[in-house]
């Protein structure tokens, strides 16, 4: 029997949202679609048991990019999806991100959420869909969960804000800003923007929080009539008597510890040697004692986390101390280098305290630009970040297996953040890929790459718009409402802090923004705090980049191709091209450039030979001309018969120099004067109506001028047996038909 589904809509913005279950997958934790119009996500939650021998949580969230959803067959050599694509991971991060603080602290169950697109209309974008389908997945199933979630996009268009734009609002907007959260707080925020001020991004988060809420309440509504009861989970934490006697036996030691400025080194080994004296004393079973009477070391290492979380907390509410004895507005100690790699096109290394970041730019044609196979209306995408975190940056060995998640999601919010500062295609018509290797790390690599990309786009010549600089921000609160916001976070901080809030601009304003929440939420007023605070923080390292280099170079790099933009008529790109691009092949080899062509007759001549470049421009724009008689062309022999010779003196163009014309003195056989592929000079002495071109060699060679050649020409040739423009009357049959009877009559 065909099961019963139930739907649920409301109204988000001006766009209707509507949630169904009951119909797909009964055997999972719990299952719905969620979409706007025909853009259609679904999502399934399930819970397992514990797997042996875990200290940590083990959620995965997957999504999953269906090219059938949009009609299209995946162009892989296997025709089918592979590896998930960059969008597609940077959409199950983001939906991740929510999700995950919500969970009850210490839970060991295997829980998966796993989402795939089931319709897409190229309208609508698909990411806040996911979002909202795993919330509700879950709400209505057996996991237990703090939720729900709620996320909207939000843009700006013409100056208002406009609540899940479509992708065609979206190519008009300054403002993409993705806002997930609770009913009470914010709790994920991506976002990329061009210069945004603060006041406005603040505005635009607190209208996000507030669009969320019918989201929120029909879930509520889901959850009440098809929601299944809540399992009990498997919860791992110390208990509360041997988190007290760890905190006694280790408060006064971790404070004189933290009393000392710390780099990331001197914290952890200090920690580490205070730790395992405590296992030590207290997991140590004597001779002849009972185990039972001690506690697992797991256990203890629980508590010992514990008392640090708690130890470090209280020092910056308290004292304003962090860990390595800054306060909490201050900034590591910042330098910067350009012009690393003599052979690069831009290179710019920015170090903050421990965090050192080596970014590295390479500019390339038009048509190496990144070609997409995505569910989204973007086919190409011709600004590229990407970004590599290898184990030595965090002076560890481990096994390399391709980009990470966290890798991929660090690429692409650097990437964001510059993207609206790169020049457009028609001022610097260029491909652009930044590369950025972490090289050490201390916390907030991404806004060192932001920095870093800055310098070596600068350093390559790119005549961006400004120049960016990013900073991460932290978060400690408790209970009692005190909280402090801290100005570049390092690696512990963020681990034992409620908020990791990166934020990248230019002097104007935000181009980029990220923010996940460990916590419930944040605060209306701890937000626009942080936007300022951050404000502060980007301007002074902007001011230490722009002392190294205080603008983009004049020049592009030696090595670095240059390249030419010319303009033919669209009627002459097939001559250009030639059958089976055999013409813009040889052209590509014999001046050893690469040319890029445009439908609309833009022709881009990359190359980092200057002599080359201009040759090919030369052949190229000769392409819009028309011969003109009277005027001298150099040309090359493509075709000889027995009356004369045929030569190309325009890329497709082509005449006849009848044999009498091809020397001052009587010519018994053509072959004696010009081979096939030699050049020479002639001037064009006729035109006929139907375009035919009659050429003179002899009338250069004497210094006839055009009415002299033309007389003397028809005088001592006749009528012209063929020829012309080549494609047309090479080309016709009646043609050679009759030069092959006048071959065989002589």
């Amino acid at each position: 029997m065909k099961p019963e589904s139930k739907k649920y809509s409301t109204t988000v913005g001006t766009r209707t949202v509507t949630f169904e279950t009951g119909k797909l997958a009964g055997q999972a934790g719990g299952a719905v679609t969620v979409g706007i119009n025909d853009a259609i996500i679904f999502a399934a939650a399930t819970m397992g048991g514990v797997r042996e021998g875990i200290d940590f949580f083990p959620l995965s969230v997957e999504y999953e990019e269906r090219l059938y959803a949009g009609g299209k067959i995946p162009g892989s050599f296997f025709r089918r999806e592979g590896r998930p694509s960059t969008e597609a991971i940077l959409t199950a991060r983001l939906t991740d991100r929510p999700l995950r603080p919500l969970f009850q602290r210490g839970m060991r169950n295997e829980v998966q959420v796993m989402m795939f697109s089931l319709s897409a209309d190229a309208e609508n974008p698909l990411d806040i869909l996911a979002i909202n389908a795993a919330s509700a997945a879950i709400m209505i199933s057996d996991i237990p969960w703090g939720g729900p979630v709620g996320a909207v996009r939000v843009g700006r268009v013409n100056g208002q804000f406009v609540i899940n734009p479509t992708f065609a609002e979206m190519d008009a907007s300054d403002l993409d800003l993705r806002i997930a959260g609770t009913k009470d707080a914010i709790l994920m925020v991506e976002c990329g923007a061009n210069e945004i001020p603060e006041d406005v991004m603040a505005a635009a988060l607190e209208l996000g929080h507030k669009s969320i809420q019918p989201l929120i309440d029909i879930q509520l509504k889901m959850q009440a009539e098809v929601g299944k009861p809540k399992r009990e989970p498997t919860i791992a934490l110390a208990n509360e008597e041997l988190q007290k006697k760890v905190f006694e036996r280790v408060n006064k030691a971790m404070n004189e510890l933290l009393d000392k400025p710390l780099s990331k080194v001197e914290f952890y080994t200090g920690m580490d040697e205070l730790q395992a004296a405590v296992v030590a004393e207290m997991c140590t079973v004597p001779e002849g004692g009972n185990p039972a009477d001690y506690p697992a070391e797991k256990d203890v290492i629980s508590a010992f986390s514990e008392a640090e979380h708690k130890i470090v907390r209280e020092r910056i509410l308290s004292m304003g101390k962090r860990p390595d004895g800054r306060m909490p507005t201050d900034i590591r100690p910042i330098w910067c280098e350009v012009g690393l790699s003599p052979r690069a096109h831009g290179s710019g290394l920015f170090t903050r305290g421990e965090t050192q970041v080596l970014s590295l730019a390479t500019l390339g044609t038009l048509g190496e630009a990144q070609e997409l196979d995505s569910l989204t209306p973007t086919d190409t995408k011709r600004y590229m970040h990407h970004y590599n975190f290898p184990p030595f940056s965090t002076g560890e060995v481990k096994p390399l297996r391709g980009q990470s998640r966290r890798e991929v999601g660090h690429g692409a919010l650097a990437e964001r953040a510059l993207e609206p500062v790169i020049p457009a295609e028609e001022t610097f018509p260029y491909t652009i890929r930044v590369v950025s290797e972490v090289l050490s790390s201390n916390g907030s690599t991404s806004m060192g790459s932001v920095c870093g990309s800055t310098l070596a786009l600068m350093d390559a010549g790119v005549p961006i718009k400004a120049p960016v600089a990013g900073v991460a921000m932290g978060l400690i609160t408790d209970e009692s409402g005190r909280y402090k916001i801290l100005t570049d976070i390092q690696g512990t901080e963020d681990h034992l802090g409620d908020m990791d809030f990166k934020v990248a601009g230019t002097a104007q304003g935000i181009t980029a923004l990220q923010m996940d929440i460990k916590i419930s939420g944040l605060s209306a007023q701890m937000m626009k705090e942080a936007l300022e605070q951050a404000r502060v923080a980007r301007m002074s390292i902007m001011q230490k980049m722009l002392e190294v280099l205080p603008a983009s170079r004049p020049e592009l790099k030696p090595h670095a191709p240059r390249i030419v933009t010319v303009k033919i008529p669209v009627d002459k790109i097939g001559a250009l091209i030639g059958p089976g691009g055999k013409n813009i092949r040889a052209l590509q080899e014999e001046t050893g450039t690469k040319i890029d062509i445009e439908e609309d007759g833009t022709v881009y001549i990359a190359s980092t030979d200057g002599t080359g470049a201009k040759a090919a421009q030369e052949r190229i724009e000769s392409l819009g001309e028309s011969a003109v008689i009277g005027n001298i062309y150099t040309g090359k022999v493509v075709r000889i018969e027995a009356f004369g010779a045929f030569v190309e003196i325009l890329p497709g163009v082509d005449g006849l120099v009848h044999i009498s014309q091809l020397d001052s003195e009587r010519v018994n056989k053509v072959e004696d004067v010009v081979g096939m592929g030699d050049e020479i000079t002639v001037m064009v002495t006729d035109i006929d109506p139907a375009g035919k071109i009659r050429l003179s060699r002899q009338a250069v060679l004497e210094g006839w001028t055009a009415e002299e050649a033309r007389e003397k020409d028809q005088r001592k040739s006749g009528p012209r047996p063929g020829g012309g423009n080549r494609g047309g009357d090479r080309g016709r049959g009646g043609d050679r038909n009759r030069r092959g009877g006048d071959r065989g009559r002589r």
